[in-house]
């Protein structure tokens, strides 16, 4: 196992950052968002922070496992999600932790980088400021519109272009979810700019051909 795959393979809490993240490239500061033609935000942990308790999601899990009498292959949250579709239990698994994710997302709060997005839409002549904004989330997609909505996020995203864990058929670190938010987006990959807090959006956005920059980076530019 690489270490990459080593650092994707413990990440188990969401889009939660690791402490080797910051060995990932990024684009050069200050960062332009003009430069682009789309910027695809991650959710939890870049713009907002779910209120949830991950342990408790993949406790949840595992007991789905057990009321079906299958002996779980991994403790890892993850690992359980993608395993379950052998089992016949995927959407079992899905709903468990969606539910954990909704409710988080109903109490969760607003991060700085979510407030300057508020605010760019706020100080813009004729509403959205920028280049049209999406959302790349590991969170299912339904916990996404909640977050936006529970934020008033949604005049600052389009909401055709929140693309959550269910909404295609993978999910960060493969790159079909950020590719989804581009082209929906109107924009491409070249043209395009992925923001997000972890190693697993970074490896998303370079197996997307999207360029990356770290959430931090752009509250402190």
């Amino acid at each position: 196992m690489t270490g990459d795959d080593a650092d994707l393979a413990v990440e188990t809490d969401g889009d939660a950052p690791k402490s080797a993240a910051g060995t990932v490239s990024s684009v050069e500061r200050p960062i332009d968002l003009a430069a682009y033609d789309a910027v695809v935000y991650d959710l939890d942990g870049t713009l907002v922070e779910l209120a949830v308790d991950w342990g408790a999601v993949a406790e949840s899990v595992l007991d789905v496992y057990t009321e079906h009498a299958v002996i779980p292959p991994t403790d890892d949250l993850w690992g359980l999600l993608g395993a379950a579709g052998e089992y016949g239990i995927r959407d079992s698994v899905e709903e468990a932790i969606a539910a954990h994710e909704r409710a988080g997302a109903r109490e969760s709060t607003l991060l700085p980088l979510g407030g300057r997005l508020i605010e760019a839409v706020e100080g813009g002549e004729g509403g959205r400021r920028g280049p049209p904004a999406g959302v790349c989330s590991l969170n299912c997609e339904e916990a996404c519109r909640v977050a936006v909505e529970t934020h008033g996020l949604g005049d600052a995203l389009d909401p055709d272009a929140i693309v959550g864990r269910d909404t295609v058929d993978t999910h960060k670190p493969e790159p079909e979810s950020v590719l989804a938010a581009v082209e929906r987006l109107g924009g491409e990959p070249s043209r395009a700019l992925f923001v997000g807090d972890s190693r697993r959006d970074a490896v998303a956005a370079e197996r997307a051909g999207v360029s990356f920059a770290w959430a931090a980076d752009l509250i402190e530019r």
